[in-house]
């Protein structure tokens, strides 16, 4: 009987995680949670005009102007990314977003993915507004790593194993949802994963 219940058990376990969305919002064993499971949006609301394109265990923005915006809010986290962009991709990753009906630099903290965004200070690795780049990395044209470290009001940002952003100061936003922009050119996600502090 004992071995009949664990068997249910994993069952019903199983069969949730693939009604939330198939691997999205599963803890693995190094404590991060899969925020994307490149199937479904679940766990996501679309905001704006942007075409999102899900598959392959990719999620690719490829019109501007929108956000994919996170159901859950989070506030201090590790968030680790891999992401493809091409040379004229304006795109970014958003943190603790104030309202997630109108996502923008001004209502959270844009970590930026831009290489020919005309404020070269606030380029590809920066955290606009808040934490200048110099130099700036270059992302387009490959796949690339990214993790973001928000713990209250410090932020650490490293793109391909180099940091971006070694000790960025801020305390006008403490949480909120995440949000994935897709603002001109090409952007594609295959991992975004997150773990609380």
């Amino acid at each position: 009987m004992k071995t009949f219940l664990k068997k249910l058990a994993l069952s019903i376990t199983c069969l949730t995680t693939l009604s939330m969305g198939g691997v999205a919002n599963a803890q693995n064993s190094d404590g991060f949670t899969d925020l994307i499971d490149g199937v479904s949006l679940s766990g996501w609301n679309i905001i704006g005009s942007a075409n999102w394109v899900i598959g392959n265990g990719i999620v690719e923005g490829n019109k501007p102007n929108g956000f994919l915006v996170s159901t859950k809010t989070y506030k201090n986290f590790v968030i680790k990314a891999e992401f493809y962009a091409e040379s004229n991709t304006n795109s970014g990753i958003f943190i603790r977003c104030q309202d997630p009906n109108k996502v923008s630099q001004s209502t959270c903290y844009e970590i930026n993915i831009w290489d020919t965004r005309p404020e070269q200070a606030y380029a590809t690795g920066a955290i606009v507004d808040v934490a200048k780049v110099d130099p700036v990395p270059k992302a387009g044209g490959r796949w690339n790593t990214m993790e973001i470290i928000a713990n209250g009001s410090n932020f650490k940002v490293m793109m391909n194993g180099v940091v971006t952003v070694a000790n960025g100061q801020d305390s006008k936003y403490s949480e909120g949802p995440i949000a994935l922009q897709s603002a001109g050119g090409v952007i594609k996600f295959r991992k975004l994963q997150i773990k609380p502090l």
